[in-house]
């Protein structure tokens, strides 16, 4: 395929709604990675890499991850485009089989919502983070007013501190960053940050 398919392929799903999602995401993430230039970065459920690309900057080295092998194409038409020589991509999903990688920084940005076991994808990512190192969730707060059979109605920070500290993650800082209209399944909704550490070798 040529550049311009790649580039209609990334128009197709990078509407104009998920576009101005993910500024708003970047834009609270990126102190979050201040002093991280040596850090390796995983966007787990990265997409085209709407987000993760514009953090490339900031990091070392980033991967994304996803299980869409369409979108991973048109992640790398722009990582290409952009001549980011330190972002590559790797298809996988993390429900079925793990991979043999490790990052400093594992990132996720409104997919923990789409995994049935939270659970699980939390012990599987504390897993794959060097230790001391940290894993960051944007995610939606919990929404009563959702409801679909194959989509979390968002996460209370009670219940997802409690999975995260059963993973193995040693503390979360959590809080609520953006309100916004119909963002969440055409509802009302607001997005937080979830800051979780794993503890340092002893």
């Amino acid at each position: 395929m040529d550049d311009n398919v790649f580039e209609q392929l990334a128009d197709k799903y990078d509407t104009a709604e998920r576009k101005k999602s993910a500024d708003i995401i970047v834009k609270r993430v990126r102190p979050e990675l201040a002093g991280s230039t040596t850090a390796s970065f995983i966007d787990y459920g990265s997409g085209t890499g709407l987000v993760s690309l514009a953090l490339a900057d900031l990091v070392e080295s980033v991967l994304l991850v996803d299980s869409s092998g369409q979108m991973l194409e048109a992640a790398e038409a722009k990582i290409s485009r952009r001549g980011l020589a330190n972002c590559r991509v790797q298809h996988a999903d993390f429900t079925k089989e793990i991979p043999e990688i490790k990052a400093d920084i594992i990132f996720m940005s409104l997919v923990l919502l789409h995994i049935p076991d939270t659970e699980g994808m939390l012990r599987t990512l504390f897993r794959l983070i060097n230790n001391g190192e940290k894993l960051i969730i944007v995610d939606f707060d919990k929404n009563e007013r959702v409801h679909h059979p194959a989509v979390h109605h968002g996460f209370s920070y009670s219940r997802l501190k409690k999975q995260l500290s059963g993973a193995g993650f040693i503390s979360t800082d959590i809080s609520t960053f953006y309100r916004g209209r119909k963002i969440f399944m055409k509802k009302d909704a607001s997005m937080f940050l979830a800051v979780s550490r794993k503890q340092a070798e002893q």
